[in-house]
């Protein structure tokens, strides 16, 4: 499709999200707490929409894909799996912390009522930097996505989406945000009908024989959506662990649990989130091992695009609605998220709203600026760095909910995770292989490494544990 067409229909789409945040956020006086967590509003079905639009991301349209390219059935259900776990959790997990802190805006918040300040501002920290990398690298796929259907320029698009978002979200706050997502996750849905169409369209017995056949040209992909083997079951595993664990840190998930009217719409909102994620990643992910199924592709993180091939203008011009809807949905929340974090847990609740308004709107050149270095880098990569920061964290943090945890020891335990992961590398490979999986926790393959992510979560487990019992029998 031509480029005009294109930024025609994504200033459009940027446009109408723009109104709909303005609108939400001047329905009513904004004050910080409001601003921060829309306290005890939202329906359970605004909840289960909004859970659901904010983790579905444009990522949607290229980690699945590429995972399913890669792998086989095991990754594929694994990731399906661990995109609706997350929201299992919540909904147990999160009327347990509303309960012990009403007043509460994010995770750092009851972390501190547990732990203590010291740890408040490391769960704050992991917090923030799992955030801004999922930040970036929604701008890094939008880039991808809008150069794969109309040829254009990367920083057109991410510079579009970052200044219409920081600036709805700058002026409404997670109001802004939960009005916008009640769309979004209805553009979303409507991606799982046009797929399913086309899906249906293709034959629905071609279409399996073809995800059922192995990549005949590239090495590096199992491509067959049924092929299942040990390593693919590791990497499965690795991939629940991390994502699991990475989305318990996405703060903009903690926001909605106070900002649902009682616990029955958080549960509700919850399951209704985990059903549709489960259902959108599989879906994803299949169409993956159709694309490895016709052959090598270039660019196998745009492995989906590849089906678009040859499809009427009006299905590339809806695949750019939706692209944008997507990144909108996830960025905006993110970028809440992100202020809440470093207004509650970096800066002890220091900022007021005006500056916290600006932390929004400075966040989003670092984030513009590694987007674009990391166009040529995999989307799925980018996120298992994150993913790991916060499976080293996770357990600590969970651990807290039992009354003999210490803070030295959650804190202690969460170094130790990070720790724990280089003395992996070390003692299976050398010391700098272990260093490396700080940055890349994957194995040869390129899938995550189910080692890596043991070592990281086992390791921050028995040191806490271990430290709590020992410290707490000296009292």
């Amino acid at each position: 499709m031509s480029q005009f067409l294109a930024l025609l229909l994504m200033l459009a789409t940027l446009g109408f999200f723009g109104w709909i945040g303005w609108q939400a956020g001047r329905e009513r006086q904004i004050d910080r707490d409001y601003y921060l967590s829309a306290r005890g509003t939202q329906s359970w079905q605004v909840i289960g929409l909004s859970l659901f639009a904010s983790g579905m991301g444009i990522w949607i349209l290229f980690a699945p894909s590429e995972v399913g390219y890669y792998a086989g059935f095991y990754d594929i259900f694994a990731y399906a799996l661990s995109a609706a776990t997350p929201f299992l959790l919540l909904a147990y997990l999160g009327p347990i912390v509303r309960e012990r802190l009403p007043d509460g805006i994010t995770l750092g918040d009851y972390v501190r009522t547990r732990l203590g300040r010291e740890m408040q501002g490391y769960v704050g920290c992991i917090a923030v930097l799992y955030m801004f990398t999922f930040l970036f690298a929604e701008f890094t796929a939008i880039g991808k996505a809008m150069h794969v259907l109309a040829d254009v320029e990367p920083i057109i698009p991410i510079v579009a989406v970052a200044a219409v978002t920081a600036a709805y979200t700058a002026y409404g706050g997670l109001p802004a945000s939960l009005g916008t997502d009640r769309i979004q996750a209805w553009f979303i849905i409507w991606l799982l009908l046009v797929v399913t169409l086309l899906m249906l369209g293709e034959g629905p017995r071609n279409l399996w024989d073809r995800a059922v056949a192995f990549n005949p040209e590239d090495d590096w992909s199992i491509g067959s959506f049924t092929f299942t083997s040990t390593e693919t079951l590791k990497s499965g595993l690795a991939l629940l662990i991390a994502i699991t664990a990475a989305e318990l840190f996405s703060q903009g998930n903690w926001q909605r649990t106070w900002a649902s009217r009682d616990d029955d719409a958080l549960r509700r909102g919850a399951f209704l989130a985990a059903a549709l994620c489960f259902v959108a990643v599989l879906v994803m992910g299949f169409l993956g091992t159709v694309v490895a199924g016709d052959g090598a592709v270039e660019d196998p993180p745009a492995a989906f695009f590849y089906l678009l091939a040859g499809y009427p203008v009006l299905l590339l011009a809806f695949f750019v609605v939706l692209g944008v809807a997507l990144v909108c949905s996830s960025v905006d929340t993110l970028q809440n998220a992100i202020v809440a974090s470093i207004s509650q847990d970096l800066s002890d609740q220091r900022l007021t709203l005006a500056q916290a308004r600006q932390v929004s709107l400075l966040l989003i050149f670092p984030a513009i600026w590694l987007a674009l270095e990391m166009q040529a880098a995999s989307v799925f990569a980018i996120f298992l760095f994150a993913d790991l920061l916060a499976t080293a964290t996770v357990l600590p943090v969970l651990l807290s909910l039992w009354e003999r945890i210490v803070p030295q020891a959650a804190l202690a335990g969460a170094i130790v995770g990070l720790l724990s992961v280089v003395a992996y590398g070390a003692v299976t490979a050398d010391l700098e292989t272990g260093v490396g999986y700080l940055t890349s926790p994957t194995n040869e393959w390129g899938l995550a490494n189910l080692g890596v992510f043991l070592s990281a979560l086992i390791g921050s487990g028995v040191v806490t544990v271990g430290g709590s019992l020992a410290l707490g029998s000296d009292d």
